[in-house]
């Protein structure tokens, strides 16, 4: 070939865009190269296939910490759910208790206001008179028993 053709065929694959010339339909094909290959390019496949068994050793160990951790997780919040449920039915149950302990209180309280309204009407029922005045009680001439003297009230 000669040199002006073989600038014409470099030419024509370095085209700009949007630019036709008559060796258009042969420069669209695409062009494969062959390399000779050699222990680096043996070296790049097989790390790229080393790669990706050490990945999956590393990711079957990852899964692995990743599927514990998830279930120890869910165990733990079963746990929690069901710690969390029976509280809930402790404090229901202590509320009830609660409840019908004020209300017999209640009960006992009116009962004891009842008592205590008809209190005078029963004691004058018994024939007891309703107090006139204060009250007061001489101890002048009262002399405690033997039993209940203090030390200091035998000397006196």
């Amino acid at each position: 070939m000669s040199s002006s053709a073989n600038a014409r065929s470099i030419r024509s694959h370095v085209a700009p865009a949007g630019r036709e010339d008559d060796n258009h339909a042969i420069s669209s094909r695409p062009r494969f190269q062959v390399v000779a290959g050699g222990k680096a390019d043996k070296d790049k496949a097989r790390d790229a296939f080393g790669i990706f068994s050490h990945i999956k050793t590393v990711s079957v160990v990852h899964i692995v910490i990743a599927v514990v951790f998830l279930f120890a997780s869910l165990l733990g919040s079963l746990a929690l759910r069901t710690q969390m449920v029976q509280n809930s039915f402790e404090q229901a149950q202590v509320q009830s208790n609660i409840s019908k302990l004020n209300q017999d209180v209640e009960d006992d309280q009116a009962q004891l206001d009842s008592l205590q309204a008809s209190l005078p009407d029963r004691a004058q029922k018994m024939g007891m008179v309703p107090q006139q005045g204060p009250l007061s009680i001489d101890l002048q001439g009262y002399q405690a028993p033997p039993s209940q003297q203090t030390p200091t009230s035998k000397g006196q």
